[in-house]
């Protein structure tokens, strides 16, 4: 819905301090720099010189799965319930898993990889990785820095962070940290209007590049862990920030938010989400911003081209990590169907971005969903279980790790480019 000309400026480029996977030249292998990129190579030279020669393992879980045991050790049974939990039974979180180990990569030799290009293009910015940090709400219920902490440590790599509408910080908090690194914004489409195009004034004035609306979302699922636990952290108000900094919002009280909090949270639960909402409305959503809009939690091929037909600017194919609906299909097994929708359905010259989001837990986790035809995918529950067991430094951590995952599944592939992902890079096995 906007004019990608109008976009593209000659400024946006990666930052001249953005990771590469390079190594410097003189960096002897038991004294890497704490500034050096720890992509591939020198992430592993880092970890394997400290663990060696200074008898000091990684500090933070690498694994997956041991980032969620540590979690379950440290937070509370009810943040720990919040961010690995699922709708349900939580067989789409399973799904989305298992939907992984389908697609099987094919690796092939002898073509040179010795420098690696990681780099993707989006709306006319170039970013260093094919990876965003998904919108992650209510965070201070994982670390008391929250999404500043995040902010932070995606700074340090360039990479792109997607702020929730239920951070428990401000649109222009989060964006003083994040600098001029770049950030996205996820709108969850209140069914007040003022306050949705509120919302979009103040990130589109806070220096957001983009906004990504969730559609999955007009009502929360039905969550077991949560439900069993009687927990919704909104009803402490947690995560209403932006709401109670809200002009719009605020003007529907009768008393501040400080001053009569139950009122306030009361006001936020009559116009969060609305699902009323139709494919007609996203001409007044269009009227509202600048930015481009990328629609979040499309499934159907039919529903991309739709969107396509719309106008809208970009996709995210995603079953919002199994949170909304038990028993949905795998965001993967969606994700070829969509991609060849819209390209059939938009002309071979035109950029429209899919990206991909939901089960992303490693580096070929990011090498099949690029293979499959994501232009880039959001990382979640990892970030969130690293921040919530270390904070800024936890959040660095998954981000080194999974980074230099990505380069080196890249380059063991036999891929000198992401560009050079693609499906001939993988064979599905029968499940």
């Amino acid at each position: 819905m906007t004019d990608d000309t109008s976009r593209n400026d000659p400024a946006d480029e990666v930052p001249d301090d953005a990771p590469t996977n390079e190594a410097p030249n003189d960096a002897p292998i038991d004294e890497t720099p704490d500034d050096v990129p720890r992509y591939g190579p020198n992430r592993q030279q880092a970890v394997y010189s400290r663990g060696m020669l200074e008898d000091e393992p990684p500090e933070f879980p690498v694994s997956y799965e041991d980032l969620v045991e540590r979690a379950r050790e440290e937070l509370s049974e009810e943040a720990f319930a919040y961010v690995v939990g699922g709708a349900g039974s939580e067989s789409t979180v399973r799904a989305n898993d298992r939907a992984f180990e389908t697609w099987q990569i094919v690796p092939r030799m002898l073509r040179d990889v010795s420098d690696r290009d990681l780099s993707v293009d989006l709306f006319g910015t170039e970013y260093p990785a094919p990876v965003l940090l998904a919108p992650i709400g209510v965070q201070e219920i994982l670390h008391e820095e929250a999404e500043l902490a995040v902010a932070r440590a995606a700074r340090e790599f360039g990479i792109p962070m997607v702020l929730s509408s239920v951070s428990s910080y401000t649109f222009e908090d989060v964006a003083d940290e994040l600098g001029d690194s770049p950030g996205w914004f996820q709108l969850y489409w209140s069914a007040d209007r003022d306050v949705a195009a509120s919302f979009l004034e103040r990130a589109e004035d806070a220096g957001y590049e983009a906004v990504v609306v969730t559609l999955d979302t007009p009502k929360m699922g039905w969550r077991e862990r949560d439900i069993e636990l009687g927990y919704l952290p909104f009803l402490e108000t947690q995560g209403l920030q932006n709401y109670f900094a809200d002009p719009a919002f605020r003007a529907r009280l009768e008393a501040d938010p400080e001053d009569d909090p139950v009122s306030a949270i009361r006001s936020w639960k009559e116009c969060f989400g609305d699902a009323s909402l139709t494919w007609e409305d996203l001409d007044w959503l269009d009227e509202q911003t600048d930015l481009p809009i990328v629609l979040k939690g499309v499934l159907h091929p039919d529903d991309a081209r739709e969107a396509v037909d719309r106008g809208v600017d970009g996709l995210i194919v995603s079953n919002h990590g199994g949170r909304q609906v038990d028993g949905a299909i795998p965001a993967l097994d969606a994700l070829p169907d969509v991609v060849d929708a819209v390209d059939d359905t938009t002309a071979a010259d035109e950029e429209f971005p899919v990206l991909f989001d939901s089960g992303i837990r490693r580096g070929s986790d990011v090498f099949r969903a690029v293979a499959l035809g994501a232009d880039a995918v959001l990382l979640g529950r990892p970030y969130a279980l690293g921040l919530g067991i270390g904070g800024e430094d936890g959040v660095r951590a998954v981000l080194e790790n999974l980074l230099a995952d990505v380069d080196l599944t890249v380059g063991l592939s036999g891929c000198a480019s992401i560009d050079d992902v693609d499906r001939s890079n993988l064979w599905r096995a029968e499940r």
